[in-house]
């Protein structure tokens, strides 16, 4: 190649580097500008709504009985929900990844299906199931069951809505981990719980904390189903959303946004666990490349 060739070449090289630098900072420009006004800008605003009445206004809206029982029910749904979903998530990626069975794919499909259905529509399919008039909901009246407008419906609505979380993040991990290591396991003699403790479990815990940190944020924010199935009955089925769509109609706007504060220190701290877990994750995974 001739020196004017190589030149050529060379120059065409600076031009495509420099044309590559001002478009990545042209795009990390863009994400930044998007974040900051989609996200951290209205953070700001919440906080600042909420402690616009300084911070003993804030601490009274936070102490006020409604709030507070629309607290302690946003965590006992919580309580309810969390290790349903934990242990079905488990359950049903141990299947899916580890064995072939009749309906395999259906099941998949099922998981994947509160992801498609409105939570309203979610809602209004627990009023026509456990509703006064609908298909249980005399059998559980004549039993002294109280579902739709009670803790039940709204742990119901709560589950169908999050039970995906867990089980959408192990299944693919478990699929690529394969059944390998259990069988060893299972050949040296260990039970299928053992193998299960011992092999599987220490495998996906990075993954399962991940899914189960998501699914408590999605169960203590969850609105529409909540919202249908809760009969919104201020004090005793109100969750935090609930409670802060009614102080907003209200127009008791800086109680709003202090118990709207409550969901932002959530949203930031699963924003901070979910990097450090994908952190980890990120380091097992690299670990076990090495290996």
């Amino acid at each position: 190649m001739s020196d004017l060739a190589v030149q050529d070449a060379a120059a065409r090289g600076r031009d495509a580097a420099s044309e590559s630098a001002g478009a990545r900072r042209a795009l990390i420009a863009v994400s930044i500008g998007f974040l900051a006004l989609f996200l951290a800008l209205p953070l700001a605003i919440v906080f600042i709504a909420a402690f616009s009445r300084g911070a003993g206004a804030y601490v009274a809206a936070l102490i006020e009985p409604d709030a507070r029982a629309a607290i302690a029910l946003t965590l006992v749904v919580a309580v309810i929900v969390v290790p349903i979903n934990t242990a079905f998530g488990v359950a049903a990626a141990w299947a899916i990844a580890k064995f072939d069975f009749f309906g395999k794919q259906a099941l998949i499909t099922l998981i994947d299906l509160p992801l498609s259905v409105s939570p309203v529509v979610a809602g209004l399919a627990f009023i026509l199931v456990f509703g006064a008039q609908g298909l249980l909901g005399p059998w559980a009246a004549a039993h002294g069951l109280h579902v739709v407008f009670a803790l039940p419906g709204v742990a119901l609505a709560t589950l169908f809505v999050t039970f995906p979380f867990v089980a959408r993040e192990l299944i693919p991990l478990m699929q690529q981990q394969g059944s390998a290591e259990e069988e060893a396991a299972l050949t040296l003699g260990a039970s299928g719980w053992k193998a299960f403790l011992t092999v599987t479990l220490p495998n996906v815990k990075w993954a399962l904390l991940y899914g189960v940190l998501l699914c408590n944020a999605r169960a203590m924010g969850e609105f529409g189903a909540v919202s249908v199935v809760s009969g919104h009955i201020r004090g005793l089925t109100d969750t935090i959303p609930l409670q802060v769509e009614i102080l907003y109609n209200e127009y008791d706007v800086a109680a709003a946004f202090s118990l709207a504060s409550l969901l932002a220190l959530l949203a930031l701290a699963t924003l901070a666990l979910k990097s450090w877990l994908e952190w980890r994750i990120g380091g097992a995974v690299d670990r076990e490349t090495r290996r």
